[in-house]
């Protein structure tokens, strides 16, 4: 089932699509989709997924709302993986003139702060007054269900409500400049995200899915999440023996080699470009760089 944010008849509501993405089935307009996650199981999305299929008179035709990021507030930072595929670590070793022995026994994790996500068809805005080395990553972003403290890698998917796109844009001289990672991705505007939630049931066992990214239609970024180096089951294992994952939480996987500054010389963004996510069997994440 695909669940969305969106506006209609000025009130923020959440709903689910048809399966031709052509409606919109109200769930609520009093709960937000991070209340909905933490209220809601498996045998709450069965049923109301047998009950959606049953109900039509209630639907929103999709063009007819105004659509937000899934969950366009954050409950809390995301926590970002960094360089968890291997040719995207030798690319951003290259740009940082660094020597890469070709190993990577430990997961390098970070925050990135977000006020509020960037919904498909958003704007990003350049921010050129603060950097001059914007950069796109397409990223399978996980969504923590329940609350997982000490969870085994076979039970992780147990915790997982569902999957989206995020675009983790990054200046790369504020990274530069400030020797690690946070400040340059968590600008305003850095988190695109969208353009809906997949519920976990329909993505099960961790499936390897193409994941690719386009600018202005050329295709920049084109693999596999399969090539991920630590997988969202391994993540769930070691994130949550260090600490309590709230349901609600949001953890983006890394993003694969082809970004901006992985080419020579470096081909960052630049106002008027138009940046594309997909992964397969999610969907596409379109935004316009301002």
């Amino acid at each position: 089932m695909k669940l969305i944010t969106y506006l209609y008849q000025n009130k923020e509501s959440i709903g689910a699509l048809s399966a031709d993405n052509e409606y919109v089935y109200p769930i609520s307009d009093s709960l937000s989709m991070n209340e909905f996650i933490c209220s809601t199981d498996k045998a709450s999305i069965e049923r109301l997924e047998r009950e959606i299929s049953l109900e039509k008179k209630n639907a929103i035709k999709y063009d007819s709302v105004t659509k937000l990021a899934p969950i366009p507030t954050p409950k809390q930072d995301i926590i970002c993986l960094g360089v968890n595929y291997m040719a995207h670590a030798e690319e951003s070793a290259r740009f940082k003139k660094e020597l890469f022995d070709g190993k990577r026994e430990y997961a390098v994790y970070f925050s990135k702060r977000v006020n509020e996500a960037v919904p498909d068809g958003g704007i990003i805005h350049l921010n050129s007054k603060i950097t001059n080395s914007l950069d796109y990553e397409a990223e399978l972003a996980v969504i923590i269900g329940k609350d997982a403290r000490n969870v085994k890698a076979e039970d992780a998917e147990k915790y997982i409500f569902g999957y989206t796109i995020l675009n983790d844009i990054s200046a790369r001289d504020i990274q530069t400049r400030h020797k690690q990672w946070y400040m340059g991705k968590s600008l305003a505007d850095f988190c695109p995200m969208g353009p809906w939630i997949v519920t976990v049931n329909e993505l099960e066992n961790f499936p390897a899915l193409k994941i690719t990214s386009r600018v202005n239609g050329e295709l920049r970024q084109n693999s596999s999440t399969g090539l991920m180096i630590f997988k969202p089951d391994y993540v769930i294992e070691e994130l949550s023996s260090y600490t309590t994952l709230k349901a609600g939480s949001i953890i983006s996987m890394g993003t694969p080699a082809g970004v901006g500054m992985g080419f020579t010389p470096p081909r960052f963004l630049k106002s008027g470009d138009v940046v594309e996510c997909s992964i397969e069997k999610i969907g596409t994440l379109k935004n316009i760089i301002s």
